[in-house]
């Protein structure tokens, strides 16, 4: 009976795990254009993955802004639930999705088997190894170890998703909202269910991750509820609400602080006290070693988030050449402006001190950084013109943590834009301590963060409307965070630093940042370094303010192998520009090259090499 039976089937038995009759037919749509009957039934078990996910993720479908439909159903007004039956069956109900796309025949055409290879890995990246059953399922990060930590999770992402990400434009919308504050205690609890089963099994985050979480608790927890921002972000949106009367706002305000007190506040204070009762039998290693089975957690974190099959071993001499490499050159510039004596790392910390490099530790000095970094993505974007043919549709703005969030936030983050628009991609940074944002520094941390790095890449990505929608969003993070250094280096290349030094420097600074992260990754979850090795050897090796090495590497700690995706994924991809350089000599167009990286969204590495072969064979 050909392909179309054989699909038939495999999408019946995806969707009766979800309770669907196991005779549902997929529907062949008349498209305006041909389209085979295997795309039309590839699109039904795609679209079924991604709507499983965002069951189980409800306020991630908020962060994207998706269609109820896409979400597979209405949405705004749940949360996450972590439970371990709820993790277990998401996990167990995914996996039978990436059978089925494996299971099915090979597609005709290249493009559709592409998209069969990448969709069976990404499902797989959100169903996280079946080996581990402990953490829990992050929509950027895939499986990650501690459900319970200092710079991430549900009882950091969700709040912060709910005020930057959830719209108010009407009284449904508000009452979604709300019914969301109500909720928060069941999600709370099923967050102490997964800590505490996990407990069990013998996986506690190490006590420093857990005295960092202890301490964002209380910071979340130090307003008073109706200064808490939960509330005070709710209200200016309501306030933007032309259809809601004056007395409607504060009705719903007022609901709001209830809910925060009652139900909030309490639930959060519950996982405080679950958190200080399991910091005694917490383990005071640093890395991911110490837990069971964690050489191998360890190499499959490598092979997710590093897109690698190296040993942690070959990988921490890798980053021990690339940092000689980077501080000769390092050396060369900082010699040529004057300072000569010491390492690079002392020179650097020297710099670091130095008044001309550093914003006035105020509001007016913080004002006049976020304007200097705005002033940077206008800058780069016009500059880039030539080099890239596709541009997305999407903005980006730039925003400074919360004062709740920042003390275990990164320097810079990178949130997508929702689907519609309505919400831009959102810079993130940390303005905790301004020594850590010298003036020499924040060229190359925006390029990283907006353009041409993660908001190029991910906006662009996003608007890729052919693709199924778990590709559109796929987070692989070697390619993301690589095509994010590889971004660095570009506009090096570009020319955004001639006649500017010191910024030349920061962007050496920066890339010697994550070739040191090879060496304190693989240091402390393999080597078994202390934290206290990995912050010296940071602090030592770059220069880096004190307190920026400090909650690098206790980042380093709660995510295993993440850390190694930036220098491993921008290896790759110079690599394969090279290669195609030396093909194609003059042939070789960078714009198309770019296009050719970016247009097919984010992929494993050794598809992207793929793509790069079949273009140089179309030249």
């Amino acid at each position: 009976m050909g392909k179309f039976t054989y699909s038939a089937l495999a999408i019946g038995l995806a969707l009766s795990v979800f309770g669907c009759s196991e005779s549902t037919e997929p529907t062949v749509k008349q498209p305006q254009i041909a389209v085979s009957v295997e795309t039309e039934v590839s699109a039904d078990v795609y679209e079924a993955a991604s709507q499983r996910l965002f069951r189980s993720r409800p306020v991630s479908a908020t962060l994207y802004g998706l269609s109820e439909a896409g979400a597979g159903g209405a949405y705004a007004h749940k949360l996450d639930l972590f439970d371990p039956a709820s993790e277990a069956l998401m996990r167990k109900e995914l996996r039978v999705l990436q059978s089925t796309i494996e299971a099915m025949p090979a597609p005709s055409s290249a493009a559709e088997r592409e998209n069969q290879e990448v969709m069976a890995s990404v499902v797989r990246y959100f169903a996280g190894n079946p080996d581990f059953s402990i953490g829990y399922i992050d929509t950027w990060m895939g499986l990650s170890p501690f459900i319970i930590n200092q710079i991430n999770g549900p009882l950091i992402d969700i709040p912060g998703f709910m005020k930057a990400d959830q719209p108010i434009r009407n009284e449904k919308d508000a009452q979604d909202y709300l019914a969301r504050l109500a909720s928060f205690d069941q999600m709370t609890q099923s967050v102490i269910d997964k800590f505490q089963a996990d407990a069990k099994a013998g996986w506690l985050p190490p006590k420093v991750t857990l005295t960092g979480a202890l301490r964002y608790l209380a910071n979340f927890l130090a307003a008073e509820p109706a200064q808490h921002s939960l509330v005070t972000s709710f209200a200016d949106k309501l306030n933007k609400v032309d259809s809601l009367s004056a007395d409607q706002k504060a009705a719903l305000t007022a609901a709001a602080i209830e809910q925060v007190t009652q139900v909030v506040y309490p639930a959060y204070k519950n996982v405080a006290t679950q958190v200080e009762a399991a910091l005694p039998k917490a383990t005071d290693a640093s890395g991911i070693w110490a837990q069971p089975k964690g050489a191998e957690y360890y190499q499959d974190a490598i092979h997710m988030l590093g897109d690698s099959d190296l040993s942690a071993e070959a990988i921490h001499s890798l980053g021990l050449s690339e940092v000689a490499r980077i501080s000769k050159e390092m050396d060369t510039i900082l010699v040529a402006q004057g300072y000569k004596d010491g390492s690079v790392g002392a020179r650097m910390a020297a710099i670091n001190e130095e008044p001309i490099f550093l914003y006035e530790d105020s509001d007016a000095g913080r004002a006049a950084l976020l304007a200097d970094i705005n002033g940077y993505i206008t800058e780069m974007t016009l500059a880039m013109a030539p080099l890239f043919k596709t541009a997305p549709p999407y903005a980006v703005e730039v925003r400074a943590f919360s004062k709740e969030t920042q003390d275990g936030a990164p320097g810079g983050q990178y949130t997508s834009p929702s689907v519609d628009g309505s919400k831009p991609g959102i810079y993130w940074i940390n303005l905790r301590d301004m020594k850590a944002n010298p003036t020499f520094g924040l060229k190359t941390l925006t390029y990283h963060e907006a353009n041409p790095g993660h908001h190029w890449q991910i906006a662009l990505n996003l608007a890729q409307e052919d693709l199924p929608f778990l590709r559109r969003i796929a987070p692989y993070n070697a390619y993301a965070e690589g095509w994010a250094l590889y971004s660095e280096r570009l506009a090096a290349e570009m020319g955004m630093y001639k006649d500017d030094p010191f910024s030349d420097l920061g962007r050496l600074q920066a890339e010697l940042f994550r070739a040191v992260r090879l060496v304190v990754d693989t240091g402390m979850h393999s080597k078994q370094w202390t934290r206290e090795q990995a912050i010296d050897y940071m602090a030592s090796t770059t220069g880096t303010a004190q307190s920026d090495v400090v909650s690098e590497i206790e980042r380093y700690m709660a995510w295993p192998g993440q850390a190694l995706g930036y220098k491993l994924g921008q290896l790759k991809i110079l690599s394969i520009r090279e290669a195609a350089k030396a093909k194609l000599g003059d042939k070789f167009d960078l714009a198309e090259f770019h296009d050719v990286v970016l247009l097919g969204g984010a992929v494993p590495m050794h598809v992207l090499d793929e793509k790069v072969s079949a273009w140089i064979a179309t030249k």
